[in-house]
């Protein structure tokens, strides 16, 4: 490590407090000081070269320095960096909507714009409680969301969270919702297979509509993959039985593709695999490539007009944040909606699916490897103790995290969710760099797991 380096590490364990880290254990590690991309690779202060295999946080989809994306930022920023969306407009932001509104499923017509998809989540919450008010229906006060389910760190999109890891200590600060069971094949929580379980897990939200239907506002789904949970890929049909349910009780239903949208799961949207338009979608992660922060929630003509009426009806949208439709954002946002369209980018992800798919082949028979989910380029790869029982290790040997700081020494750069190594590649990577990150993972895992696994050595 260099000075340079050194400095900037010691002033990071005493300055910064990281996200979702724990800071005991960072700061007694080496940071890796990232400065500069090309392509999918990072480079550090002290010229170490890392694949980023996890998309940085899933949001990347054409490598660190797509010149088209950087031209717009420049260009933005020499007009106008920044003015307010509240009672103004501008150009790209108008453009971006546009845009937005034309790849979205048939139905949806309008865009919200936000910073982040926590915010995104909040928003289309908010609107599906509101609406029902607004259509003269007092009563519908509930969410009902899934197990497992992640949409965000804010309180509301905490309360609509079923992951407890993250979620449980906040429970005295959230508002009630009613759970239905994720869709865990691998660890059923119903407790059938998969033969005939018949989606008994979205069948569950029948049964709470049917006592309750008539106090919910929305439900709220991650459509086909839950991502911090561990790439948990619903099966077939999951999500479509979801909308027929809510459609025959008169509930809303919001989709969260924050993580799934912009060509992961091999079409635009997740919620295209299945033939349904949500009535809310948020979207965000890969809505500017992974460029600058911006998200929006999107919704149909009869959720928007629901809050028409004159200034003082009580029925304008009470929310917003300063940088609400920021231009420079916009102007990445629809630069990268144009390249999204132009290049095809759901046939680059299925393309380069194919590729990941037979990489995947590497974990085959790994006894320490419990299940291997993929859906498109959304990849999770789950270590057990004991494959035959999916008995997980125990929780303080950090599984998986151990393998992902062993793969950091042949230069990739990955993180877990519990012990499921996740990958998430950039559907711009090479076939090349693809099957490096795969077949090297798949041979630290064998390596580190069997290490975990074996018995102490006799004194």
């Amino acid at each position: 490590m260099d000075e340079r380096t050194r400095q900037l590490v010691a002033d990071d364990h005493r300055y910064v407090w990281h996200p979702f880290t724990q800071q005991q254990q960072w700061v007694t590690e080496d940071a890796l000081v990232v400065e500069r991309g090309e392509g999918c690779w990072l480079t550090t202060t002290d010229g170490r070269r890392f694949l980023d295999g996890n998309s940085s946080l899933w949001v990347d989809l054409w490598g660190h320095d797509r010149r088209e994306l950087v031209d717009a930022l420049h260009a933005q920023a020499d007009a106008l960096p920044h003015a307010t969306f509240l009672g103004l407009t501008n150009p790209p932001a108008i453009e971006t909507a546009r845009r937005l509104v034309d790849l979205a499923p048939d139905g949806i017509s309008r865009a919200f714009f936000s910073e982040n998809g926590s915010s995104a989540v909040e928003v289309a919450l908010k609107i599906a409680f509101a609406y029902h008010r607004h259509l003269g229906d007092d009563r519908r006060d509930l969410f009902v969301c899934l197990d497992n389910a992640y949409h965000g760190d804010t309180l509301g999109s905490v309360s609509v969270g079923g992951f407890d890891p993250f979620h449980a200590l906040y429970g005295p600060l959230l508002f009630e919702t009613r759970r239905i069971p994720s869709p865990y094949c691998y660890r059923c929580p119903l407790e059938r297979s998969p033969e005939e379980c018949d989606l008994a897990c979205a069948d569950a939200l029948d049964e709470v509509l049917a006592a309750e239907g008539h106090r919910v506002a929305a439900v709220v789904t991650e459509p086909l993959v839950q991502g911090a949970a561990g790439i948990i890929t619903a099966p077939d049909g999951h999500l479509r039985r979801l909308r027929e349910i809510c459609d025959r009780h008169g509930v809303l239903l919001i989709v969260d593709e924050v993580a799934t949208g912009f060509g992961r799961t091999g079409a635009t949207w997740a919620s295209e695999l299945e033939g349904i338009t949500p009535d809310l979608m948020a979207v965000g992660k890969a809505l500017t490539g992974g460029y600058i922060p911006m998200s929006a929630t999107l919704t149909t003509e009869a959720v928007y007009e629901a809050f028409l009426g004159a200034p003082d009806s009580g029925r304008t949208l009470y929310h917003g944040h300063s940088y609400a439709g920021n231009p420079l954002a916009a102007a990445v946002a629809s630069a990268n909606l144009e390249l999204f369209v132009a290049e095809d980018v759901p046939a680059m992800a299925r393309a380069k699916a194919e590729v990941l798919a037979d990489a995947l082949t590497a974990f085959d028979g790994q006894p320490h490897v419990g299940e291997v989910r993929r859906r498109g380029l959304m990849c999770g790869i789950e270590l057990v103790a004991d494959r035959g029982t999916k008995e997980p290790f125990p929780a303080g040997l950090q599984a998986a995290k151990r393998v992902c700081d062993a793969v950091r020494d042949d230069g990739i750069i990955v993180r877990p969710l519990g012990d499921t190594i996740v990958l998430m590649p950039a559907p711009a990577m090479s076939d090349e760099d693809l099957r490096f990150l795969v077949t090297t993972i798949a041979a630290a895992t064998d390596r580190v797991t069997r290490e975990l696994a074996a018995p102490p050595a006799s004194p």
